[in-house]
């Protein structure tokens, strides 16, 4: 049961990003980009505080602007391209801890998945507790079945490149695929320490659309995400119409 378990969302947002710079303070219809994720999980029924992690002193102002709190700047061996989020994630709770903060859950949010609702993040707690689970991940129906990809000769040459069975197959016909959309990653706190993953034989999925599933990592995924916010609104307008 849920009642009585304390949760954490946690934003990791470090300042560098070699793929596209300021990442995660740079605007999206008129806001910082981190500031989706914090007004999503504040608005949460389940959340009892919004954290985020970070490195930068800019991130923290501006995360602290929109309500969330920062409790410690992360430190460097956990700031680079090569730091684990798993690692992130037991850092901030074993400062909580000896603040003589204790949460039974932990909800890891990453800012570049913008377009995930505080209804989603309700609902994966939902899961977590409903399925008995251990961990919780949010996935998403793949474009494409991995039956119909395969690495390249340095050549280009694709000898062998499908399985002839998969080959004149029509899609409708081949299994469905869900991968991770990086939006979601729950676990009860005491199991990402002893397990150092949120996946494991109690994992547990989450499907989200793919309407809600882009992963910002380059211009051109922040153009589809405005885009993707800014038909939202105008729906939604039209059906208050």
């Amino acid at each position: 049961m849920y009642r009585g378990k304390k949760v954490l969302a946690l934003i990791p947002a470090r300042g560098g990003s070699k793929g596209l710079a300021g990442k995660n303070i740079r605007p999206l219809c008129g806001k910082p980009l981190i500031s989706w994720t914090i007004s999503e999980a504040k608005k949460s029924c389940y959340v009892d505080r919004v954290i985020v992690s970070t490195d930068s002193p800019e991130i923290a102002a501006v995360s602290e602007m929109y309500h969330a709190d920062v409790p410690f700047l992360r430190p460097k061996r956990l700031s680079g391209d090569k730091a684990a989020s798993v690692d992130v994630v037991l850092h901030a709770l074993d400062i909580l801890e000896k603040n003589k903060e204790k949460y039974d859950v932990v909800i890891l949010l990453q800012p570049t998945s913008p377009l995930r609702k505080a209804d989603d993040i309700n609902r994966a707690v939902t899961t977590l507790f409903s399925k008995k689970a251990k961990a919780v991940v949010s996935v998403t129906e793949a474009d494409h079945p991995p039956l119909w990809m395969n690495t390249l000769a340095s050549d280009g040459n694709m000898k062998g490149f499908l399985s002839k069975k998969h080959v004149n197959v029509p899609r409708q016909r081949l299994p469905r695929y869900f991968m991770p959309n990086g939006a979601l990653f729950l676990s009860f706190s005491e199991h990402l320490r002893k397990e150092r993953s949120f996946y494991g034989n109690r994992t547990y999925a989450y499907v989200m659309p793919r309407e809600r599933s882009v992963d910002i990592d380059s211009i051109f995924d922040f153009m589809l995400a405005e885009t993707l916010m800014k038909a939202t609104v105008v729906t939604s307008v039209r059906k208050k119409g």
